[in-house]
């Protein structure tokens, strides 16, 4: 591979890692293991992305005094901000495209049946998945599976596939992530209590607008160069 191929692969990984990170916090409450691998990681301190910058930062700050008792406050706060108290639409920052997309704020409406579609097409199943294909984790975990197939496409040399593989990620960046995260993560601030549920609203969409951003980057020189 050459060198300019070999970067690209580890950004493809990068953002793949990146993606499966965010669906996993958004899929479950924390536990305890999960919650020690998170403070063992390490956030970077300046990525140029004002949000994601924020994001990492109230995510670490949390993390670094977290203890035990953590995991119950993280539960707590991962209910209050999600699910909410049931009552209406606009209780909480509810997970699926559908209710930010429709006009009664409905699950289960146009959004998923286009998102049940595009994995459809492109030979994915939602395996034990069991909420609708609209969840923001499954989404992100979209992203995360189509970033992977662009790093083997790369590896093998079959550049049409790479970038078919780009223009499916950013068609769908545009016509889902970007259509309704800043109307979720602007509820999940208004839910939240916790700096980890602030932050992850502020890196989520801090990194869906920079990924999207370099996925037309990336785009937009293979056709000039075309």
């Amino acid at each position: 591979m050459s060198e300019e191929t070999v970067d690209l692969v580890a950004l493809m990984n990068m953002r793949a890692q990146t993606y499966g990170l965010l669906a996993n916090l958004f899929r479950e409450e924390v536990d305890a293991d999960s919650l020690r691998e998170l403070q063992a990681m390490r956030f970077p301190t300046a990525t140029g992305n004002a949000k994601v910058d924020e994001g990492y930062h109230l995510l670490y700050d949390y993390l670094k005094t977290a203890w035990d008792d953590s995991v119950t406050e993280l539960a707590i706060d991962f209910v209050r901000t999600f699910i909410g108290h049931g009552v209406n639409a606009y209780s909480a920052a509810y997970p699926y495209e559908s209710v930010y997309t429709s006009e009664r704020r409905l699950m289960m409406q146009e959004a998923r049946a286009e998102v049940l579609q595009t994995l459809r097409e492109n030979n994915l199943k939602r395996g034990s998945w069991t909420e609708g294909e609209d969840h923001i984790a499954l989404e992100l975990e979209f992203m995360q599976r189509m970033a992977m197939r662009t790093a083997d496409a790369l590896r093998v040399g079959d550049e049409d596939a790479a970038i078919e593989h780009l223009r499916t990620q950013r068609t769908f960046a545009q016509d889902h992530l970007l259509n309704w995260l800043p109307m979720m993560t602007e509820d999940m601030r208004r839910f939240s209590r916790t700096m980890f549920y602030q932050g992850l609203a502020q890196l989520v969409m801090g990194y869906t607008e920079e990924d999207a951003a370099v996925l037309d980057e990336l785009l937009d020189s293979v056709e000039q160069a075309a």
